[in-house]
Protein backbone atom coordinates (compact mmCIF):
# COMPACT_ATOMS: atom_id res chain seq x y z
CA UNK A 1 0.00 0.00 0.00
CA UNK A 2 1.29 3.55 -0.01
CA UNK A 3 0.60 5.14 3.20
CA UNK A 4 -0.24 8.84 3.47
CA UNK A 5 -0.59 10.75 7.52
CA UNK A 6 -1.58 13.75 7.81
CA UNK A 7 -0.94 15.67 11.13
CA UNK A 8 -3.20 18.48 12.48
CA UNK A 9 -0.69 20.81 13.65
CA UNK A 10 -3.30 23.69 14.61
CA UNK A 11 -3.53 25.14 17.94
CA UNK A 12 -7.22 24.00 18.33
CA UNK A 13 -5.83 20.46 18.40
CA UNK A 14 -3.43 21.21 20.77
CA UNK A 15 -6.07 22.38 22.79
CA UNK A 16 -8.10 19.96 22.76
CA UNK A 17 -5.63 17.78 24.82
CA UNK A 18 -4.62 15.39 22.52
CA UNK A 19 -1.37 16.97 20.35
CA UNK A 20 1.32 15.11 22.23
CA UNK A 21 -0.50 11.34 22.72
CA UNK A 22 -1.57 11.57 19.30
CA UNK A 23 2.53 12.71 17.97
CA UNK A 24 3.61 9.87 20.30
CA UNK A 25 1.60 7.28 18.73
CA UNK A 26 2.85 8.14 15.51
CA UNK A 27 5.67 7.43 16.00
CA UNK A 28 4.66 3.97 17.35
CA UNK A 29 2.59 3.14 14.32
CA UNK A 30 4.99 4.65 12.04
CA UNK A 31 7.88 2.48 13.32
CA UNK A 32 5.58 -0.46 13.31
CA UNK A 33 4.48 -0.39 10.05
CA UNK A 34 7.98 0.54 8.35
CA UNK A 35 9.20 -2.32 10.12
CA UNK A 36 6.46 -4.88 9.90
CA UNK A 37 5.75 -5.11 13.83
CA UNK A 38 2.96 -7.70 14.46
CA UNK A 39 2.14 -8.55 11.15
CA UNK A 40 1.13 -4.40 10.03
CA UNK A 41 1.45 -3.99 6.33
CA UNK A 42 4.54 -2.40 5.08
CA UNK A 43 3.89 0.50 3.32
CA UNK A 44 5.80 0.75 -0.77
CA UNK A 45 5.55 4.77 -0.14
CA UNK A 46 4.79 6.68 3.04
CA UNK A 47 4.22 10.58 3.13
CA UNK A 48 3.62 12.79 6.06
CA UNK A 49 2.46 15.99 5.98
CA UNK A 50 0.92 19.07 7.62
CA UNK A 51 -2.98 18.87 7.65
CA UNK A 52 -3.21 23.25 7.69
CA UNK A 53 -1.41 25.96 7.88
CA UNK A 54 -1.52 29.74 8.38
CA UNK A 55 -3.59 30.18 5.59
CA UNK A 56 -6.27 28.42 3.31
CA UNK A 57 -4.52 26.27 0.12
CA UNK A 58 -1.07 26.87 1.86
CA UNK A 59 1.63 24.59 -0.09
CA UNK A 60 2.87 21.75 2.05
CA UNK A 61 6.06 19.56 2.46
CA UNK A 62 5.33 16.18 2.62
CA UNK A 63 8.55 13.73 4.49
CA UNK A 64 9.13 10.93 2.50
CA UNK A 65 9.56 7.62 3.79
CA UNK A 66 13.37 7.56 3.85
CA UNK A 67 13.09 10.64 6.77
CA UNK A 68 11.80 7.39 8.71
CA UNK A 69 13.68 4.83 8.20
CA UNK A 70 16.56 3.32 10.32
CA UNK A 71 14.78 5.03 13.20
CA UNK A 72 13.52 4.12 16.71
CA UNK A 73 10.28 5.97 17.96
CA UNK A 74 11.93 8.24 20.14
CA UNK A 75 13.95 9.97 17.11
CA UNK A 76 10.63 9.89 15.16
CA UNK A 77 8.48 11.60 17.43
CA UNK A 78 11.01 14.20 17.97
CA UNK A 79 11.22 14.52 14.34
CA UNK A 80 7.47 15.22 14.08
CA UNK A 81 7.43 17.59 16.58
CA UNK A 82 9.85 19.46 15.27
CA UNK A 83 8.54 19.43 11.65
CA UNK A 84 4.64 20.16 12.96
CA UNK A 85 4.48 22.40 15.60
CA UNK A 86 1.20 23.24 16.26
CA UNK A 87 1.18 27.09 15.01
CA UNK A 88 -1.11 26.54 12.30
CA UNK A 89 -4.00 28.85 12.47
CA UNK A 90 -6.06 26.83 10.06
CA UNK A 91 -7.40 22.92 9.52
CA UNK A 92 -7.67 22.31 5.82
CA UNK A 93 -8.66 18.94 5.03
CA UNK A 94 -8.79 20.06 1.02
CA UNK A 95 -5.51 20.94 0.23
CA UNK A 96 -4.33 18.15 1.96
CA UNK A 97 -6.13 15.74 0.00
CA UNK A 98 -5.35 17.89 -3.14
CA UNK A 99 -1.74 17.53 -2.62
CA UNK A 100 -2.45 13.45 -1.91
CA UNK A 101 -3.85 13.11 -5.35
CA UNK A 102 -0.54 14.96 -7.01
CA UNK A 103 1.65 13.17 -5.32
CA UNK A 104 -0.73 9.90 -5.90
CA UNK A 105 -0.09 11.06 -9.82
CA UNK A 106 3.03 12.36 -10.64
CA UNK A 107 5.10 9.09 -8.16
CA UNK A 108 2.41 6.60 -10.37
CA UNK A 109 1.08 5.13 -7.55
CA UNK A 110 -2.34 4.81 -8.41
CA UNK A 111 -2.09 0.78 -8.88
CA UNK A 112 -1.35 0.35 -4.98
CA UNK A 113 -4.42 0.75 -2.24
CA UNK A 114 -3.83 3.94 -0.65
CA UNK A 115 -4.70 4.74 3.23
CA UNK A 116 -4.75 8.14 4.39
CA UNK A 117 -4.00 8.21 8.12
CA UNK A 118 -5.19 11.83 9.77
CA UNK A 119 -4.54 12.58 13.29
CA UNK A 120 -6.39 15.50 13.91
CA UNK A 121 -10.05 16.58 16.10
CA UNK A 122 -11.68 16.62 12.59
CA UNK A 123 -12.99 20.28 12.61
CA UNK A 124 -12.47 22.09 9.35
CA UNK A 125 -11.88 25.99 8.29
CA UNK A 126 -13.05 26.89 5.31
CA UNK A 127 -12.28 29.91 4.41
CA UNK A 128 -15.50 32.67 3.00
CA UNK A 129 -18.38 30.90 4.81
CA UNK A 130 -20.48 31.86 7.20
CA UNK A 131 -21.32 28.37 8.09
CA UNK A 132 -22.03 28.17 11.85
CA UNK A 133 -19.33 25.95 13.72
CA UNK A 134 -20.25 22.52 14.23
CA UNK A 135 -23.14 22.76 11.07
CA UNK A 136 -23.28 20.63 8.79
CA UNK A 137 -22.95 22.67 5.92
CA UNK A 138 -19.06 23.19 7.31
CA UNK A 139 -18.77 19.79 6.64
CA UNK A 140 -20.37 19.28 3.63
CA UNK A 141 -17.75 21.56 2.07
CA UNK A 142 -15.05 18.65 2.08
CA UNK A 143 -14.25 17.54 -0.63
CA UNK A 144 -12.78 14.35 -1.28
CA UNK A 145 -13.32 14.33 -4.67
CA UNK A 146 -9.56 14.17 -5.63
CA UNK A 147 -9.38 10.89 -4.13
CA UNK A 148 -12.25 9.30 -5.52
CA UNK A 149 -10.83 7.58 -8.68
CA UNK A 150 -6.90 7.53 -7.66
CA UNK A 151 -7.00 3.51 -6.82
CA UNK A 152 -9.72 1.02 -6.53
CA UNK A 153 -8.94 0.79 -2.97
CA UNK A 154 -8.98 4.53 -1.06
CA UNK A 155 -8.95 4.22 2.74
CA UNK A 156 -9.88 7.15 5.17
CA UNK A 157 -8.93 7.35 8.81
CA UNK A 158 -9.61 9.58 10.95
CA UNK A 159 -8.66 9.64 14.39
CA UNK A 160 -8.40 11.39 17.75
CA UNK A 161 -12.13 12.94 16.34
CA UNK A 162 -15.53 13.57 18.82
CA UNK A 163 -18.04 11.04 18.53
CA UNK A 164 -20.32 13.89 17.19
CA UNK A 165 -17.42 15.28 14.72
CA UNK A 166 -16.85 11.13 13.49
CA UNK A 167 -20.31 11.62 13.01
CA UNK A 168 -20.71 14.86 10.68
CA UNK A 169 -17.77 12.61 9.06
CA UNK A 170 -20.30 9.86 7.89
CA UNK A 171 -23.31 11.59 7.42
CA UNK A 172 -22.34 15.03 5.58
CA UNK A 173 -18.93 14.71 3.96
CA UNK A 174 -20.12 13.61 0.10
CA UNK A 175 -18.17 10.49 -0.90
CA UNK A 176 -18.53 7.76 -3.26
CA UNK A 177 -15.87 5.31 -3.68
CA UNK A 178 -13.62 6.38 -0.71
CA UNK A 179 -14.16 4.35 2.62
CA UNK A 180 -14.07 5.81 5.89
CA UNK A 181 -13.22 4.63 9.37
CA UNK A 182 -12.97 7.42 12.40
CA UNK A 183 -12.14 6.42 16.15
CA UNK A 184 -13.34 8.44 18.46
CA UNK A 185 -10.33 10.68 20.76
CA UNK A 186 -11.23 8.72 24.14
CA UNK A 187 -10.51 5.33 22.35
CA UNK A 188 -7.36 6.40 20.95
CA UNK A 189 -6.10 7.66 24.62
CA UNK A 190 -6.21 3.78 25.48
CA UNK A 191 -3.22 2.89 22.98
CA UNK A 192 -0.83 3.29 25.89
CA UNK A 193 -2.56 0.87 27.99
CA UNK A 194 -1.39 -1.60 26.19
CA UNK A 195 1.73 -1.46 25.59
CA UNK A 196 3.59 -4.16 28.01
CA UNK A 197 6.25 -3.33 30.39
CA UNK A 198 10.39 -4.33 29.47
CA UNK A 199 8.92 -5.32 25.80
CA UNK A 200 10.18 -4.38 23.06
CA UNK A 201 8.11 -3.08 20.17
CA UNK A 202 8.53 -5.89 17.79
CA UNK A 203 6.88 -8.22 20.47
CA UNK A 204 4.04 -6.04 21.68
CA UNK A 205 1.75 -8.67 20.42
CA UNK A 206 -1.38 -6.95 22.04
CA UNK A 207 -0.90 -3.38 20.97
CA UNK A 208 -0.26 -4.17 17.52
CA UNK A 209 -3.46 -6.20 17.58
CA UNK A 210 -5.17 -3.18 19.19
CA UNK A 211 -4.24 -1.03 16.47
CA UNK A 212 -5.39 -3.63 14.05
CA UNK A 213 -8.84 -3.55 15.30
CA UNK A 214 -9.11 -0.10 16.18
CA UNK A 215 -6.73 1.94 13.93
CA UNK A 216 -5.97 -0.20 11.00
CA UNK A 217 -9.65 -2.15 10.75
CA UNK A 218 -10.42 -3.86 7.32
CA UNK A 219 -13.46 -0.76 5.96
CA UNK A 220 -15.57 -2.51 3.80
CA UNK A 221 -16.28 -0.86 0.41
CA UNK A 222 -19.30 2.11 0.12
CA UNK A 223 -22.58 0.94 -1.83
CA UNK A 224 -22.86 3.21 -4.52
Amino acid sequence: MTLFIGVDASGSFKHSGHYDNALNFLAHYIHGHLNGHGGQAKPKALFVGSVGGRSQGEPKSFHPIHDFEGKDTAQIEADLREWFPPSDTLTDFNSFFKEVARITKERNLILAPITLMLVSDGIPDVAGTRAMPGSASLYEQIDLAPLEYLSRNVTLRLTYVSPKVAGQWRTHVPRKRVRLWTVDAEVMKGWKDQIQPDVDLAHQDRFWKWVKDNVDFRVRSRRI
